[in-house]
């Protein structure tokens, strides 16, 4: 539960950013999120959800940082990154782009496992990155607070409903992050599915391929609460 009080007091201040690099390729980092998604989650799982996450977080600065002290693209305390890399010593640093995003995916899969009564997968990610943001705390709350009021404690819209009831959380922060992840997400995927020929309509029996410009899609461990 210290890691989880560190990760949410990060996730509290709005990130700054240092040095002179603000502009970041947004497709830079694809690979890393790519293969961490893969290694923590398994390769069915949608590896946009943490780049969403990423530019939630940081706007995918590699330099940004906050007031309280949290780090890189998915502004993780260093107490936090310390405690992962003690489980994965590979983590060579914080402030390595590759080995944040590592860290942070990592951090979501522990967030994932806690929450395992969500009836579909958007649900439980919800959960996971509310936790990520607040940590696992006032999301408990939250939860009981639901269910007081025989409410489905399982999806996350019974936790926005009971948020404002909720002491010692600044829900609209948190509320607002989880948006911001979804909407990110949709956009993303909605981007992306733009890079694909459409089905061949004119009979012929054409199937469809790739545009030949686009891109290959080929390519966990305690709480970070703010």
């Amino acid at each position: 539960m210290a890691v989880a009080a560190l990760a949410a007091l990060a996730g509290s201040v709005r990130p700054v950013v240092v040095g002179a690099q603000r502009t970041v390729s947004e497709e830079r980092y694809d690979d890393a999120f790519r293969k961490y998604t893969k290694r923590f989650f398994g390769p069915a799982f949608d590896w946009r959800y943490f780049k969403a996450q990423g530019m939630a977080e940081s706007d995918l600065i590699p330099t940004a940082h906050s007031r309280v002290g949290a780090r890189g693209i998915m502004q993780l305390m260093p107490g936090t990154f310390k405690l992962m890399k003690s489980a994965r010593p590979e983590f060579l640093s914080i402030d390595d782009p590759e080995w944040n995003i590592a860290a942070g995916i990592m951090h979501d899969k522990d967030l994932w496992e806690m929450w395992r009564d969500p009836s579909s997968s958007d649900e439980r990610a919800a959960f996971m990155f509310g936790s990520y943001n607040a940590g696992e705390g006032p999301i408990m709350r939250a939860r009981a607070a639901a269910r007081a009021k025989q409410l489905d404690q399982r999806v996350w819209t019974s936790v926005e409903r009971v948020a404002p009831d909720i002491e010692r959380w600044r829900y609209q922060e948190t509320l607002g992050y989880v948006k911001k992840i979804k909407s990110n997400k949709d956009n993303l995927s909605t981007r992306d599915s733009r890079w694909f020929v459409k089905p061949d309509s004119s009979g012929s029996g054409g199937s469809s391929k790739p545009d030949s410009t686009v891109r290959s899609d080929k390519s966990r461990v305690k709480p970070h609460v703010r």
